[in-house]
């Protein structure tokens, strides 16, 4: 049997967090012992974890300031703080912290493997939760193996540091508990018949564009009359500006946040349209997430997206990443006849693409020839 450790920063709400305990509780436990290491402890995808998955804590909580403490420290100190047993496969689940501790550990034959799941467009970005990008690079280059989540992941990646055994595993959706979760009752007075209802789920942080889609809504009801009521699953640091954003545009009565919700489906499932509004994404939890309950999604061109809804719109439509084709490409779907309800079609037909057992074979696979 294999000792695997999944190493991840917390697991708060968010789509890698997510995506990690669907692959965890999946795994074939007679074959590989898996513990995962959250740095930081509380979040609130623990709840979902199996219980013969080991959930281990470096910290009980988050700590203020963390990746700077951390800087303070060499890897290799890192590692002998946060890991004190043997594993054969240690997995760095996200970029930064995490990478930076299990590139600490010695050459004692354990296999190291960086799964990264954003989009790094700069060297900035590359040396978040390192001293500097060159301390990124020559700790990503400690690993056996490199896996992302999307092509586009990949190659954005690769153009700042040359990996070692690249390799594209799609996120693990745990399809038939997302399928009976979404048939449960919505709460009353939520999602009224006579509107049209959009939906975008994500934290409320300025990357997903949330700000961007309450403009293209009011465009929608003003210019274009249109009954859209658009709801946003989630919470994070942008709740105060998008709510006075909602205020001054005086939109209180179509745009609705929701917070976060332990059960995102029921509401996924009766959205009439979901929009991934995001500036960037890795490989979109929630689009995803959207398709298994046939729910037809509408996205900017983000990573993953085209893997996901195909090259030429195949199972979904993606807009050019800025905000008046993203309008324009929600207007048409609304009101071109047949657009949405094709879509949906497709939606069912793609969701079935992202079955649970597939994937995590991919990634037993991967865990077996390292």
């Amino acid at each position: 049997m294999k000792k695997i450790l999944f190493v991840i920063h917390d697991l708060h709400h968010g789509g890698a967090e997510k995506v990690l305990v669907n692959l965890v509780n999946h795994m074939d436990k007679s074959r590989f012992a898996v513990s995962i290491l959250a740095l930081f402890g509380g979040g609130v995808n623990e709840q979902f974890l199996s219980p013969d998955v080991r959930l281990l804590h470096g910290h009980s909580r988050m700590i203020p300031g963390n990746s700077h403490i951390m800087k303070l420290f060499s890897p290799q100190q890192l590692f002998r703080h946060y890991i004190r047993e043997k594993y054969d496969v240690i997995v760095s689940y996200l970029e930064g912290p995490s990478a930076r501790i299990v590139s600490g550990c010695p050459e004692d034959g354990t296999k190291l493997v960086s799964w990264v799941h954003c989009t790094i467009k700069t060297e900035q970005e590359l040396a978040i939760g390192f001293r500097n990008a060159e301390e990124a690079r020559r700790c990503y280059q400690r690993f056996d193996r490199s896996i992302f989540v999307s092509e586009g992941v990949q190659s954005a990646f690769c153009a700042f540091v040359d990996v070692s055994a690249p390799q594209v595993l799609y996120n693990t959706m745990d399809s038939a508990w997302i399928l009976k979760q979404a048939e449960a009752q919505l709460p009353s007075m939520v999602f009224l018949p006579q509107e049209i209802k959009l939906l975008g789920i994500g934290k409320l942080m300025p990357v997903k564009g949330f700000d961007r889609l309450i403009r293209i809504h009011k465009r929608l009801r003003m210019e274009d009359n249109l009954p859209v009521h658009t709801y946003l699953l989630g919470e994070g640091a942008e709740q105060g500006n998008l709510e006075g954003q909602i205020a001054a545009e005086g939109l209180a009565g179509s745009v609705t946040l929701l917070g976060y919700q332990k059960n995102p489906y029921q509401y996924l499932r009766k959205a009439d349209l979901f929009v991934c509004a995001s500036h960037a994404e890795g490989f979109s939890t929630a689009a995803t997430e959207a398709l298994i309950v046939g729910t037809p999604v509408i996205s900017t061109r983000v990573s993953g997206m085209e893997e996901m809804l195909g090259a030429h719109n195949e199972y979904g439509v993606i807009t050019d990443n800025d905000e008046e084709a993203l309008y324009q490409g929600l207007k048409a779907m609304l009101t071109k006849s047949g657009m949405l309800e094709h879509y949906h079609k497709m939606a069912v037909q793609r969701g079935a693409f992202f079955n649970t057992e597939r994937t995590v074979a991919d990634v037993e696979k991967m865990l077996d020839t390292l």
